[in-house]
């Protein structure tokens, strides 16, 4: 009987390296799909044969620091801090018109690999080989993409798990008559608890990757290092400047925008010094020198204080984006807070209680159509839902007594993505 079972287990272990070593395979070609990533992050401002908003790709090994990937890395996770102490990415910045390139901090460095690999093979082949260029000179993506491989590698998966189920309950059943014939079975080989144990492993590995899959490209609580030590909590919150003063996009346009640095100048020309403020501090528990920090303002400003003139060696301060949905995704910052009549802390928090700020909320979409189900729309006074008359005799006759955003279709599809 041991025998018996040191052979089940031999041909088991034997499979499963098979299943699991596809299952690997697809999770490379997927990780690695270095066009589609290609596609998404890059191809709005690089094309491979020719300089766009940012410059051409191709051959970019045989250029500057490139060679070594791990400062390609380093440069598309944090463009801004390897800019600092690297005069070719210095001189790119110049080249093209002072735009600096967003950090891509969710990219692995296989994926990185994997665009590089697709740039290279694009190159090599020619303007006529790759991919046709789109107006702009972004490369355009696919029509169709073949999966057959793909299709073709998950049949064979999933015919040898179930050759390998039924193998297992074919020894199962040998097991039991063995069982019947020699006495009672140990814990260990008796098949109800060996199939209650796949049961549980199959539940907890699916629910942790479900979980893994579902939180991809989330960044909750993301608080990145700021190029000056900018606290919401001295400015909005015990000084009581309104967020209007300094994002005025917000009830103008689809983004809040960032203020310039003349904005942070109208104030500061005359306050150079931080002494009443309460101690500041770092995420790692550091002390912040508040009036060191005005002096980043005034190099970043061109501002010399003590002859009280601009100098005219100013430049534009490098702030690292916190809050960045998806392309595919439409918000319109105007929309929600004049006519929704939101408040800023919905989605950023209390900001007022904060000095570096991180991100509030994971901004996933389950998040927001949650919000749209509850929130309240000012629907009897707003002649643009004057349409709605089944609503309006619904709460003349108290059938109802408000509307939501869901009720007038803000779940909808085509409401939030183009």
């Amino acid at each position: 009987m041991n025998y018996h079972l040191s052979i089940v287990i031999k041909r088991l272990l034997f499979r499963f390296s098979i299943v699991c070593a596809l299952f690997s395979l697809v999770s490379v070609a997927g990780a690695q799909d270095g066009k589609a990533i290609f596609n998404a992050k890059c191809a709005a401002c690089h094309n491979v044969f020719k300089n766009s908003t940012g410059p051409a790709l191709g051959g970019m090994e045989e250029r500057g620091p490139w060679s070594d990937r791990k400062k390609l890395y380093a440069w598309i996770h944090n463009p801004a801090a390897f800019m600092a102490n690297d005069p070719y990415t210095q001189g790119l910045k110049d080249s093209h018109n002072g735009i600096l390139m967003p950090g891509f901090a969710d990219l692995t460095e296989a994926d990185i690999d994997a665009v590089v690999d697709y740039v290279n093979t694009t190159f090599a082949a020619g303007p006529g080989g790759g991919a046709k260029a789109a107006p702009g000179g972004a490369i355009a993506p696919e029509p169709h993409t073949d999966n057959t491989l793909l299709y073709g590698i998950l049949t064979v998966v999933l015919a040898i798990i179930a050759l390998i189920l039924m193998q297992v309950n074919s020894n199962l059943k040998k097991v039991a008559e063995e069982r019947e014939t020699a006495g009672s079975v140990p814990f260990y080989r008796n098949k109800t608890n060996i199939t209650l144990g796949i049961i549980v492993l199959f539940l907890v590995g699916g629910y942790y990757t479900i979980q893994g899959a579902v939180g991809l490209g989330r960044y909750q609580n993301y608080e990145p290092e700021q190029p000056i030590f900018y606290s919401h909590k001295v400015h909005a919150g015990i000084n009581q400047i309104s967020c209007l003063y300094c994002h005025g996009g917000v009830q103008e346009g689809k983004s809040a925008n960032i203020p310039s640095v003349n904005v942070c100048m109208n104030c500061h020309m005359a306050i150079n010094e931080y002494t009443k403020g309460p101690q500041l501090y770092r995420p790692d528990g550091s002390e912040v020198n508040g009036t060191e920090e005005i002096g980043k303002l005034y190099s970043y400003a061109g501002w010399d204080p003590d002859k009280r003139q601009y100098t005219g060696e100013g430049k534009p301060i490098e702030w690292t984006r916190i809050h960045n949905l998806p392309d595919h995704v439409y918000f319109n910052h105007s929309q929600h807070v004049v006519v929704g009549q939101q408040q800023c802390q919905t989605c950023h928090g209390n900001i007022t209680e904060m000095d570096e700020v991180h991100q509030f909320t994971d901004l996933s979409m389950g998040w927001c159509v949650n919000c749209h189900r509850t929130t309240k729309v000012q629907f009897t006074e707003n002649k643009f839902y004057s349409i709605y008359e089944k609503f309006h005799d619904d709460i003349k006759n108290k059938k109802i007594d408000s509307v939501t955003v869901e009720m007038i279709g803000g779940i909808e599809c085509q409401k939030c993505h183009y």
